[in-house]
């Protein structure tokens, strides 16, 4: 049987987070098909390299983001919002809510809710209400209403009380998501942390511990964890 094409939608604080946490799936699923849209709440910019100045360095990390997207027949959505100043409020969390309406994407990927970095833990909170403002019809927007799952990615700058719960296979997708990756300086050139090295190492530890070549790990609420039975 024909399968059907699926968004795959991941929302991250600042361009980067979500092809380096993610990636890995997202490009698998480009290879079965599926559309990747992939939205930056900040484009992280005051990470910038010493060469670039603040400004300059966000209009390279819009590039990047459409780049990493284009390579995987995806889309790049990049808001307006400051590295950093990222506000925490309804006009952000409608914004992403119309977002998803818009693109109906069948799951959600986004920042687990502890983080030593502000903007990660404003769009954990964010994200978790727009799934909500998405899903109610008493939302009245310009589309329908649409609910997506939502799975926290694992990320060295978000790690406390994060424990894997949900691995999925990235190994068909793998090689490609290192081309993508590279698309972004800080991922090969910065100075202050070796990211495609920790994230191309936790992608093979992931994949030991679920017995594949290569995996990524993500978490769900608590209250998303049942298992329902009828019998045994």
């Amino acid at each position: 049987m024909e399968r059907t094409p699926k968004v795959i939608m991941a929302i991250g604080a600042h361009v980067g987070d979500m092809e380096l946490t993610a990636g890995g799936v997202l490009a698998s699923q480009s290879l079965l098909g599926d559309k990747i849209v992939t939205v930056a709440l900040t484009g992280g910019e005051k990470g910038n390299p010493p060469h670039l100045t603040v400004e300059e360095y966000r209009k390279q990390k819009e590039a990047e983001a459409k780049a990493f997207a284009e390579m995987l027949n995806g889309e790049a959505i990049v808001l307006p919002y400051k590295d950093g100043e990222l506000p925490d409020n309804d006009e952000v969390r409608f914004q992403v809510a119309d977002i998803i309406r818009k693109y109906r994407p069948s799951v959600i990927f986004t920042h687990w809710k502890n983080s030593m970095h502000k903007d990660h833990e404003a769009t954990y909170r964010i994200v978790k209400d727009a799934q909500f403002y998405a899903g109610i019809p008493g939302f009245v927007r310009e589309n329908k209403p649409h609910y997506a799952p939502v799975y926290y990615c694992e990320n060295w700058e978000d790690a406390e009380g994060f424990k894997p719960y949900i691995y999925i296979d990235i190994t068909k997708g793998y090689e490609l998501w290192l081309k993508a990756a590279a698309t972004h300086w800080f991922v090969t050139g910065s100075k202050s942390f070796k990211y495609l090295a920790y994230y191309d190492h936790l992608s093979f530890v992931r994949g030991c511990e679920s017995r594949k070549e290569r995996a990524e790990a993500f978490m769900i609420e608590e209250y998303d964890k049942k298992i329902v039975r009828d019998l045994f």
